[in-house]
């Protein structure tokens, strides 16, 4: 389950105890979650990479099986209300999407580029969502993909043995059974470049940049760095990781939370942070 979230403006942690926390830009209330109760999963909706807008949305997933959201809501991405029976959820740009416990996908927001078009997809245990793509894993560990592939970020169909999936901006990140990281879409930031890593247990995307957590709690990243948001190869015991569009998160395993890269909206303001859950339990 997902216990950190990363926007573009806005960072989401999710505690032990079932409650929620944000910082950053409260532009359109998707901060709005200090009244949440009992969730199990978090997910930040991002703002598009090549636009300049406070609008965003957060997502969690309740003990229950249902959805709550909070913050812009222009494309119908929080419409959420009526959903029962997830399992997981993502967000992204303009768009929700939930994991139902017989496997298939719902979806809600911007469908201009068919990224929501998730109906026949069956057998799902985990989505990703990027801007313009949605990724979904399979129980055999088989990916599929929906939306926009001008770089490529939709060629997953070959992949075998995966565990996890995470989509930026135009790439798609996934982790193998055997620690091992792939990725596809476009490769002009770097964020693709993964092909030597190991040893990973969690990999994270962000607009323009990867983040992956290795088995000794150290930490990898490859990608864009103007902002210093691939500077975590000093971070220690490290349990989890979010990548927004310019920053990143990571949980260590005493529940604190550390974070680098652009944090001029308050995003990176974590350092009070403690007692976020541990994705392990």
């Amino acid at each position: 389950m997902t216990v950190l979230a990363a926007g573009r403006r806005h960072s989401v942690g999710l505690h032990s105890d079932g409650t929620v926390v944000a910082v950053g830009n409260n532009f359109a209330g998707e901060c709005d979650v200090l009244e949440w109760r009992n969730v199990l999963a978090v997910a930040a909706g991002n703002v598009h990479a090549a636009r300049n807008t406070g609008r965003s949305h957060t997502v969690g997933l309740r003990e229950d099986g249902t959805v709550v959201a909070a913050g812009w809501n222009g494309d119908g991405q929080c419409d959420v209300s009526a959903w029962h029976d997830l399992v997981a959820i993502g967000a992204g740009w303009r768009r929700t999407l939930g994991v139902q416990a017989d496997g298939t996908v719902v979806a809600a927001g911007r469908n201009s580029e068919q990224q929501c078009d998730v109906d026949p997809w069956r057998e799902i245990v985990d989505v990703a969502v990027g801007d313009w793509h949605s990724v979904g894993i399979r129980e055999n560990g088989t990916a599929i993909a929906t939306g926009n592939n001008r770089f490529g970020q939709c060629g997953v169909g070959e992949w075998r043995n995966l565990i996890a999936v995470t989509a930026g901006y135009l790439h798609t990140v996934a982790l193998r059974t055997d620690g091992t990281v792939v990725a596809v879409g476009h490769r002009k930031s770097g964020a693709c470049g993964v092909d030597g890593w190991a040893d990973v247990t969690s990999v994270a995307a962000g607009s323009h940049h990867t983040v992956g957590v290795l088995a000794s709690g150290k930490v990898r990243a490859a990608g864009d760095n103007s902002h210093g948001q691939c500077d975590v190869h000093q971070w220690r015991d490290i349990v989890a990781v979010a990548a927004g569009s310019a920053h990143t998160l990571g949980v260590r395993v005493d529940g604190t939370v550390i974070a680098v890269g652009n944090g001029v909206d308050g995003q990176c303001d974590v350092d009070d942070w403690c007692g976020i859950r541990s994705p392990r339990f």
